[in-house]
């Protein structure tokens, strides 16, 4: 029996790709960091019963019409913003994600940036890499302190919960603003903020928000204004939730004192303001990059393409 071809727009880790050969006829084999044209992904679409997509490929309604037999994209990501959910609907095709298994991954990661911004720990590094540094001093490099300050979530769905429950151990004062109250764990109190109210009165903000019309630049030259001029942001969300201009403006005239950003708006293009800055870390958008999540995320794509191709309901259907 012919065995279904799948098309994976980028290259996935080896045990994965190893289980994707050994099922599966790949259409193409993926290079590492090899970003498919659009005419790629045209021929994917067009020859697949399946396709693996990533959050950086835009699935539109162009991409979508040459899809002959493709029963299944399986996006290799939580969000799904990058896909037209109604143009794959209404050709039948089933859209998938991989959800639950980011979590900890991304509230580690915002935790590395909160820390790294506050104490400078990347100025650190390049001025001893450089042969700068002479010895201790007094007022070298001087950050802030992080435990006993207050914590502002925006967003306080999984992810933004498991960053409050780690700020247990730094004995912070946790706020959140969210579209619904949450329920803390025992002994552990949250307190719900109206956004502009966290914003004035949170030393550090930590967004974990999706991509919508409505968080479309939610944090702008007003939202910065009403800070501390201490107040340090952080960005492991999406990169558009943050007008970038105005992020700049702040960073650069001390409206706020810094930011950690794992993502951007016109990914992966940055912002050329923020690349000068040395109170921004800049990370290039690993907020799930362990290898124990990507190969869990691996591996719900493959239990979503087997269902769908074998008949059965897929189990993480978002469409």
């Amino acid at each position: 029996m012919t065995r279904p071809t799948v098309y994976v727009t980028r290259l996935l880790p080896a045990p994965i790709m190893a289980i994707l050969r050994e099922r599966y006829r790949l259409l193409t084999e993926p290079a590492e960091d090899e970003i498919p044209s659009t005419d790629d992904l045209k021929a994917g679409f067009a020859e697949s019963d399946a396709v693996i997509c990533m959050l950086s490929d835009t699935i539109n309604e162009d991409l979508l019409s040459c899809a002959t037999k493709l029963k299944i994209v399986a996006n290799y990501a939580v969000g799904y913003n990058n896909i037209d959910l109604a143009a794959a609907s209404a050709r039948g095709i089933v859209v998938t994600n991989t959800p639950d298994v980011l979590t900890d991954a991304t509230a580690d990661l915002a935790w590395a940036l909160m820390l790294s911004v506050a104490r400078r720990v990347v100025e650190g590094d390049q001025w001893v890499r450089t042969g700068g540094w002479r010895g201790w001093a007094p007022t070298q490099l001087l950050g802030a302190d992080i435990a006993g300050k207050t914590l502002g979530i925006i967003g306080m769905g999984r992810i933004g919960q498991a960053v409050a429950q780690r700020a247990q151990g730094f004995r912070m004062r946790v706020l959140y603003e969210s579209r619904r109250a949450v329920t803390p764990p025992q002994g552990v109190a949250w307190e719900r903020r109206p956004l502009d109210q966290l914003l004035a009165e949170a030393d550090f903000v930590s967004l974990h928000v999706p991509l919508t019309e409505a968080t479309h630049h939610l944090i702008g030259a007003h939202e910065l204004s009403l800070m501390k001029p201490t107040a340090i942001l952080v960005n492991t969300a999406r990169g558009p939730v943050v007008d970038e201009e105005a992020l700049v403006a702040a960073l650069t005239t001390g409206v706020i004192a810094g930011a950690g950003l794992d993502v951007y708006e016109q990914e992966p293009v940055i912002h050329p303001g923020l690349v000068k800055l040395p109170n921004v870390v800049l990370l290039p958008h690993v907020g799930s990059g362990t290898l124990e999540t990507r190969l869990r995320m691996g591996r719900i794509c493959l239990d979503n393409i087997e269902a769908v191709l074998n008949g059965r309901p897929a189990p993480n259907r978002i469409n």
